[in-house]
Order: structure tokens, then sequence, then C-alpha cells
């Protein structure tokens, strides 16, 4: 039986190696504009907002608000059409795709609502695949860690099963594991407890707050406003705008 990922500020289930470094995310007059059969489309306009490392941002608002737009420019999924964003000392604008998917393989892991689990790869050869797509560690060193993760997050004992053979919360955990495979200083998570009951949704939010206390930076876009108390930090977009930027919950 899988060990529960709950956190009390004393002790936590899940003690990465070393404190990741903390890198201060900035974001200076950003604007996204798509170009439309029917005409330009403003996403976003005028954005200004900066994350310490270490904060639990939620990113709230309806749909069609800039939520996920804003999410692809801070893990350069996606460029800006003006400003800047900027991570710790690199400026994104300007970087090929090449270079972004290289820097986002290190710094960025991502949580996907539904999972996104190779289904051909085994739990393990999942969480396994950024170490070897960034070349992360000698080869030998990469599945021992991969285990570490899975088992920090309790579910090493499903390593070498295939995805299916998975709960949906054991699916998300093995997502988190994946995620946090490099390292990463941000993490960002998209609904990532929108398919989880009540008691894994807890689980799952009390493991994204201990990160932060790592130095990690969590950003996740969510509907649910019952979960606010988890957050350091809320901002709501509306029409590609932030028109709220509130300090929530406790800091941990």
């Amino acid at each position: 039986m899988s060990r529960s990922l709950m956190v009390t500020a004393s002790a936590s289930p899940f003690r990465p190696a070393a404190v990741v470094p903390t890198a201060i995310i900035d974001l200076s007059g950003v604007g996204k504009t798509y170009r439309t059969p029917a005409g330009d489309f403003a996403a976003l306009t005028d954005i200004n907002l900066t994350l310490p490392g270490g904060q639990f941002l939620a990113v709230v608002g309806k749909s069609g608000s800039g939520k996920s737009t804003l999410v692809n420019l801070l893990t350069g999924i996606d460029s800006v059409t003006t400003g800047t964003v900027r991570f710790g000392d690199t400026q994104l604008n300007g970087k090929s795709e090449e270079q972004l998917t290289a820097w986002r393989g290190r710094h960025v892991g991502v949580v996907f609502q539904f999972f996104q689990l190779l289904p051909t790869l085994t739990v393990i050869e999942n969480v396994m695949l950024p170490m070897d797509f960034c070349r992360v560690g000698k080869p030998a060193e990469r599945r021992p860690k991969a285990l570490a993760l899975l088992d920090q997050l309790g579910i090493a004992e499903q390593a070498d099963k295939l995805p299916v053979d998975l709960s949906g919360g054991q699916q998300q955990r093995a997502a988190i594991a994946r995620a946090l495979a490099n390292d990463p200083q941000l993490l960002v998570a998209d609904e990532p407890t929108g398919n989880l009951d009540s008691r894994t949704t807890a689980e799952v939010m009390d493991l994204f707050k201990s990160l932060t206390r790592n130095g990690r930076t969590v950003v996740m876009v969510t509907h649910e406003r019952d979960l606010s108390a988890y957050f350091t930090r809320t901002i709501e977009l509306e029409d590609g705008r932030i028109v709220a930027d509130n300090r929530v919950g406790a800091q941990s």
C-alpha cells in the first residue's frame, strides 16, 4: 500500500538531496497577441509579475482570461509579443526553440491534469525520460534516482508497471516524479487536481506546498477556490490583464 503524502510542518515525505537554487522570475510589460482570420487577438496585455523563489502561486480566472498563455510564457513554450520574461539571469526573449527546449528541460517541470504519461513506457521509464533527454547524470545513476523519487512519492512498488495499471492518484504522483526528475527550480501545474478525489487532492497540494520550502517556485492554474489556503499568493486574470494580486494562506 502506498504511503500517505501528507505533510506536516516538522517533516515531509519528500526530501530532495539538496535545496534547489532559487531564481527570481520576472515578467515586465509582457503582452501576447495572436493573429487570427478575424484579426489580432490580445491574449495578454501589460503583465508585470515578479516571483521570488519559494512562492506557491495560484493563477485563476475564467476560461479565455489568459491563464494558459501566461503559463506558456513562463515555461518558454510560447514567446512574448512585447515585454520581457527573465528567469534568474536568463532572458527567454530571443532564444531559439532548441535553446528554449534545453533550458526548459533543466529548469522547469510541468504537471498536467491528464497526467500525459507515455502509455508504452513503464512508470519508472517515464520518470527517467527527462534525465535521458537532457543527459542529466550518468546513465547508471538515472534509474536509482527515479526509483528514489517514486519511493518518496509512495509508489515505488508501481515502478515497473505501465501507467494504465495505476489509479488516477498514482498516475498523478508518477507525473509529479517525472516533473521533478531534473530538480527544476520552477514547477508548473495545470489543473493537476481536476481528476483526483478530495483525499488525493489534499495529499498532492501538501506535496506542492512542501516543495516551496526547498526553494522551488510552484505555479498552479486552478478553478478550485477551496484550495486557496495552500497558496502564498493568488493572481486573477480577466481579459488578459491581472485584475487582482493577493497574498493568501500562510507562508511556509
